[in-house]
Formats: C-alpha cells, structure tokens, sequence
C-alpha cells in the first residue's frame, strides 16, 4: 500500500526537522536523518557530516570541533568523517552504495559516540581522546558503548546489518573483521542486548497495567 500525500507531506516536514543545526552531503542524506529520527536528545546539536580522504583504519570517524570545546556544552560542534568510499580486495566501493540499513547502522553508530561525547566535561572529552590513543582496552568499552546508545534507541537491527555486513563481506580484509569482532558487540551481544531491551519494554508496559488495575479498584471501592 503506497503513503498517501498528507503522510508523505508529514514525513518531509518531520525530516527536514531533523537538519536543523546539520550539514549533510546530499548522496546519504535520508541515511543520516534516518539515523538522526533515532537521537531526539541530538535536535539541537550542531553535526557536520562530510566525506575525507584522511581515514586510514576505519571508515567512519566521530570527533567535536576543538575550537567549541571551549563553549558550554549546548553550543559544542561535532563532525562525523566519512569515507567516500571502502577498499576491498580487489575492487573500490562508494560509501553511498551500500545498503541503506547498513549505512544508517554505520551513521547511528558514531552518532552514539557523540552522545557519549555530550555527557562528559571538556577535560573528559581530552582524557577520553588520550586513552583512546593509548589503550586498546579503552578503544573497546567506548566503541561498545557507542553501539549500546545506538541499540537503547532502537537502532538494533541497523547495528546488526552493518555488523553482519562487515564480518559476512568476502571482499574485506580479514584485518579489518578480526578489528570489528575484537572491538564491537558481536551480533550475539547485539541481539541479547535487543532482547533485554524489549523485556524491559514488556516489563514497564506490565508495571503500568499493575498501576492502571490498582487505580481502577481503588476508585470502584470509593463509588461503593
């Protein structure tokens, strides 16, 4: 069944929404704010998504502006490097021709680093840039938390894509997969997170219903 025209007028009006305070190359630019409709408490940020030839190991890359650091946290900057494209083994893909679930999965990811990045002071965000330079044990927790931002608001299933994407693609270097495997949620921790989250859901749903039963006794006791 197609959308009628009032819901696609609604869906455009909700998008463009989503662009405020952003700069987003055109080619993935329903990708991005499918992934933006995921982090409401990010409406107001100033995001830059461009592409780079300057990433060597990854393909994605979130950092904040420096020179906003300074500036209280409501008014910092951030960019989100993109390569324009990812090397296999014998061939050169563009980044905007991967399937849309994955790419938003990419996008959701490093917009949970951001999230991350916005809970913690100036001083943190340089002692989070120095330990993440210095230790591999600390490259994993943040890359881990960043994919469990992306899960805790509903991004599993793009998570999963790109994850599944990665490890399952003949074409890339088994050295960057033996580096996703090592340092991500695997696709188990990404299902058994979901499921977590969804017995969580079921839970405060059911605690709800508890609530709106003792309510309705509690007022058909008083009319007796």
């Amino acid at each position: 069944m197609g959308l009628n025209t009032d819901t696609k007028i609604n869906i455009v009006a909700d998008f463009s929404s989503l662009s405020i305070n952003k700069q987003i190359p055109k080619v993935i630019e329903e990708q991005v704010l499918t992934a933006l409709s995921h982090y409401p408490e990010l409406s107001d940020t100033c995001i830059r998504f461009f592409f780079t030839q300057q990433l060597k190991a990854s393909v994605m890359a979130a950092r904040p502006v420096i020179k906003t650091l300074l500036r209280s946290r409501k008014r910092r900057a951030y960019d989100i490097l993109i390569s324009p494209v990812f090397k296999l083994k014998h061939s050169i893909e563009p980044i905007h021709q991967v399937a849309d679930a994955v790419l938003i999965g990419w996008i959701g990811h490093e917009l949970g680093h951001i999230m991350d990045y916005e809970q913690r002071s100036t001083i943190g965000i340089a002692r989070f840039g120095l330990l993440y330079w210095l230790s591999k044990t600390y490259i994993r927790k943040a890359e881990r938390v960043a994919d469990t931002f992306a899960v805790n608001r509903g991004m599993g299933s793009y998570i999963l894509a790109t994850k599944e994407f990665i490890l399952g693609h003949s074409e890339l270097s088994q050295r960057y997969k033996d580096k996703i495997a090592r340092l991500y949620l695997s696709p188990d921790d990404i299902v058994e997170l979901v499921a977590k989250l969804e017995e969580k859901t079921q839970d405060r749903r059911e605690k709800i219903l508890a609530e709106e039963a003792e309510i309705a006794d509690d007022i058909a006791t008083e009319n007796l």
